[in-house]
């Protein structure tokens, strides 16, 4: 049940300092339906810590049908290890079918990666999300130039419509790649094979790639865009 008098602008400011767990707790005592998406390191960290406070938390994963398969691996992976029913959302088929035979598999290289992510990963997003009140997510400050504003907790203004708010939830917004790691290597947290081989920041397939020492860990995502750009949509307020 969402809570409509909720002044998230003031529970930003007042949970701005306060810890991931804080802010999960607080969560999850103004809404009855909140749900952790889930897709690289930090998702699985705010998984571990969710586990601790709610049992069962709801989680679900975007499958574009384009990731590696050390991705599908960590799914089940994740699934197992806190026997949670992990929701994994499609994109439309028939809309996904059209869009390939009408440009093929690889046309994010020549006109941008927009109309491809919007058909598998903005559009199933999109339709969870209209299910329920908040969502949760791993976004980081120092993930990129477009992340940097990113608050702990917001009205999720891209997302919401006339007949439904939604709200946002980024519990590791003031958290470093660094804080994020270490937690897992402390608490045996799961996580995706690709690290080990350079990775940093994982998405599709064809539009992820292993970065180089000194680069910035979105470098490797969407290589041939302007780095203002990298974002696929689902954070697409960053760019407002």
């Amino acid at each position: 049940m969402m809570i409509e008098t909720l002044d998230i602008e003031s529970c930003a400011t007042e949970y701005e300092n306060k810890g991931p767990a804080d802010i999960l707790r607080f969560a999850y005592s103004q809404f009855d339906n909140v749900a952790i998406s889930f897709s690289g390191a930090e998702d699985v960290v705010l998984i571990d810590i969710a586990s601790k406070i709610k049992p069962d938390p709801l989680v679900f994963s975007l499958d574009t049908g384009r990731l590696h398969a050390e991705t599908y691996r960590l799914l089940e992976q994740v699934r197992e290890y806190y026997q949670i029913e992990l929701e994994v959302l499609s994109p439309d088929a028939a809309q996904l079918g059209a869009f390939v035979k009408n440009k093929g598999l690889y046309s994010f290289y020549k006109d941008g990666h927009k109309e491809c992510c919007g058909i598998r990963k903005l559009a199933p997003l999109r339709r969870k999300l209209m299910t329920i009140d908040a969502w949760v997510t791993g976004q980081r400050k120092d993930q990129s130039p477009t992340r940097t504003n990113v608050r702990v907790m917001e009205a999720d203004a891209a997302f919401s419509t006339d007949d439904h708010h939604l709200y946002k939830f980024n519990p590791l917004a003031n958290w470093s790649s660094e804080r994020v790691w270490r937690y897992i290597r402390e608490n045996d947290v799961p996580y995706n094979e690709l690290h080990n081989k350079g990775y940093i920041s994982i998405g599709c397939e064809p539009c992820t790639r292993p970065v180089l020492p000194n680069q910035h860990e979105r470098e490797g995502r969407w290589w041939w865009e302007e780095e203002t750009k990298k974002e696929c949509g689902l954070h697409a307020g960053n760019l407002g």
